[in-house]
């Protein structure tokens, strides 16, 4: 079900509204009306809606005013209103459908239909991100054979603060002050380990991205490590390695 608020100045409207919906269109739940800015705005906080179908003239303003006071939207928009001058406006506001009343039905459930739609996909993506970061704290758990001139380690990946280029070789560091030193290169590591735990950030570093302290602005920028040290972003990965932080 979609959650779905009614905002209208005039309590007919709504009614009108609310058995179209319940007659036509299952999906909706209706969980509040309102008829003016200061009401809409209490009923929306308070029901937290997938939804809303908002009149644009209404008491105490109207709906951009109410929307700029919701800003960025948690919730989608279907504008209902008897006049047609607002179109351009109201899609700035990334509205989900434009009726003009009296609302036609089949334009009434189109419109649903399309919010469904992207409530679908808002939803999936959320369980991609959720089912990634499970995964990527399950994987973190998992313990990883290290070879050494002398033999084998055996390392958590979660214990892993970063790894350092050392010609043919590769040092690790580790979370309990300890170093090891690999024979395996580091390009072996950027192509073994997952790259939403592990950021190769310049040719000779490759860091656990859980692991950072803070960041530092710079040609390319800092990392400092939860062990202290500073490396060096390098300058063609920085926007790359942005984009991965905000994430």
């Amino acid at each position: 079900m979609i959650r779905t608020v009614l905002v209208d100045d005039e309590m007919d409207n709504i009614r009108v509204l609310q058995r179209l919906l319940e007659t036509y269109c299952p999906q909706v739940s209706i969980v509040g009306t309102a008829e003016g800015v200061e009401s809409a705005l209490q009923v929306i906080r308070t029901t937290k809606p997938d939804l809303a179908f908002l009149d644009i003239e209404m008491i105490q303003g109207n709906a951009f005013d109410l929307l700029n006071q919701l800003m960025p939207l948690p919730f989608q928009v279907v504008f209902v209103t008897a006049f047609d001058a607002y179109a351009i406006r109201a899609f700035k506001y990334s509205a989900v459908d434009y009726l003009l009343k009296p609302v036609d039905v089949d334009d009434l459930c189109r419109a649903v239909e399309k919010a469904v739609a992207r409530q679908e996909q808002k939803d999936m993506a959320h369980i991609r991100v959720l089912l990634e970061n499970v995964g990527a704290m399950q994987l973190a758990q998992q313990k990883m054979a290290v070879p050494t001139a002398s033999g084998l380690n055996f390392v958590t990946i979660n214990d892993i603060i970063r790894f350092e280029a050392q010609g043919h070789y590769t040092v690790i560091y580790l979370t309990y002050g300890e170093s090891l030193l690999t024979t395996r290169n580091i390009k072996e590591y950027e192509d073994l380990l997952p790259d939403s735990i592990f950021y190769r950030v310049h040719h000779s570093h490759i860091i656990n991205l859980q692991k950072i302290l803070k960041y530092q602005k710079g040609r390319g920028g800092f990392v400092t490590m939860e062990d202290g040290v500073s490396i060096e972003i390098a300058t063609r990965r920085r926007q790359d390695f942005m984009q991965r932080l905000v994430k």
